[in-house]
């Protein structure tokens, strides 16, 4: 692989430990601190939680969505879809994409277990997304806030992902790189990580719309950068792959089960324990009554979702446009993220699960770095741990089957 970094370090600097080694050193801490949460995690883990009284660090790093990976490494996807009692159809593995499990068998099978193979793999991308992160951001933000925002990262709250089986790891090391390539206009490595990212965890829509979005930046601002033709089609081809394999996938469940609705019906399955579903995946639908359902239970008058997603909304685009610090970033990880949030706002039914699916606007530690403080920074490290014990403890030893799910 290329050299990530922009340029080599000065003389002067040269003495000092190599960035690669010192993110190591970082990342090895952030592990070892998440390990000691999760085995306090399935100590305090009881009867009521998922995985009994007796949980060990195995049964968490295998819990939840691990084991759906799990079990597609061991049989695969099925063709004929299960179906409930009234007729509709019930979770199953089309939710799940293939890269990361098979993977993830390839890597086990000198150990003679999937979930190794699953741990090493995670463990490993998570580095790799260290390292793509810190390259994603020095050229942007600086050498020691870039640094800082791979400290943030690497403790960040949802921290224990780096740890279990499941793909957000793999997933994030491949969309650093694909934004990473866009920013040094490497097109051509673009190609090919869209296909693997787009098969490793669904979100390569995002990916496709960002894309859309950096075209139309890109020829507004041509004046003052350049806009080859070269990278005109490049755009154009990019953003169309994205858009093939983005809904590729729901051809393939479709062309395997025989039903043309295979995949969309499969991932309504997962909102029918909340709410009732329609027939039909509606775009934007899930996030809008997810929205009523909780003010409901929480005794809020329904309107008010409606108002309060609103000014969320509207709260996440100024911050987006405005913030210092966020713009400082570049407008790739800025049109990203905005990006990714529509793609959420248009798919997803908002429930505990929300939390691991902002992952992937991680490049905007890059702004909680920028404040050179020193206070500054060991708070924004503190409030991380924390917020990573609050997640591991609900998700890992209470571990309810309805309100915390990972």
């Amino acid at each position: 692989m290329a050299d990530l970094s922009s340029e080599p370090a000065p003389a002067h600097e040269r003495h000092r430990v190599p960035r690669w080694a010192a993110i190591a050193a970082i990342y090895l801490v952030a592990r070892l601190i998440t390990t000691g949460f999760l085995l306090l995690a399935a100590n305090l883990s009881t009867a009521s939680s998922r995985f009994g009284a007796d949980a060990d660090l195995g049964s968490l790093l295998g819990g939840w969505d691990a084991a759906w990976y799990a079990y597609i490494a061991a049989v695969g996807y099925p063709t004929d879809l299960p179906l409930s009692a009234d007729g509709f159809v019930e979770t199953n593995q089309w939710a799940f994409m293939p890269v990361y499990p098979y993977l993830s068998a390839v890597v086990g099978a000198p150990f003679g277990s999937w979930l190794a193979g699953a741990v090493v793999v995670s463990l490993a991308a998570g580095y790799g997304a260290c390292l793509v992160l810190f390259a994603l951001l020095r050229d942007r933000i600086g050498d020691s806030p870039a640094m800082w925002a791979v400290v943030f990262f690497s403790v960040g709250p949802l921290a224990a992902l780096f740890h279990v089986g499941y793909a957000e790891s793999l997933f994030l090391l491949l969309l650093f790189l694909a934004l990473w390539a866009v920013m040094r206009r490497r097109f051509a490595w673009v190609y090919p990580l869209i296909v693997v990212m787009g098969y490793t965890r669904p979100g390569v829509l995002a990916f496709a719309l960002f894309l859309g979005l950096y075209g139309i930046h890109r020829w507004f601002t041509r004046r003052r950068d350049p806009l080859p033709v070269r990278d005109i089609v490049h755009i154009v081809a990019l953003g169309a792959l994205a858009t093939i394999v983005g809904f590729s996938w729901q051809f393939i469940a479709a062309a395997v089960t025989g039903s043309p609705s295979a995949y969309l019906d499969t991932e309504l399955a997962w909102r029918r324990g909340w709410i009732d579903t329609s027939e039909h995946f509606v775009p934007f639908s899930g996030f809008i009554e997810g929205a009523a359902l909780w003010f409901r239970l929480w005794g809020l008058p329904e309107v008010a979702a409606y108002v309060v997603l609103g000014l969320v909304v509207a709260g996440i685009a100024a911050v987006l446009l405005f913030v210092p610090a966020v713009k400082a970033l570049g407008p790739e990880i800025r049109l990203w993220s905005a990006s990714y949030l529509v793609y959420l706002l248009a798919v997803f039914f908002p429930q505990s699960s929300v939390f691991r699916l902002l992952v992937p606007l991680s490049p905007l530690w890059g702004a909680a770095a920028v404040p050179r403080s020193v206070w500054w920074r060991g708070g924004v490290v503190a409030v991380c741990l924390l917020g990573q014990w609050w997640w591991i403890y609900n998700m890992y030893a209470l571990a309810s089957m309805y309100w915390q799910i990972p």
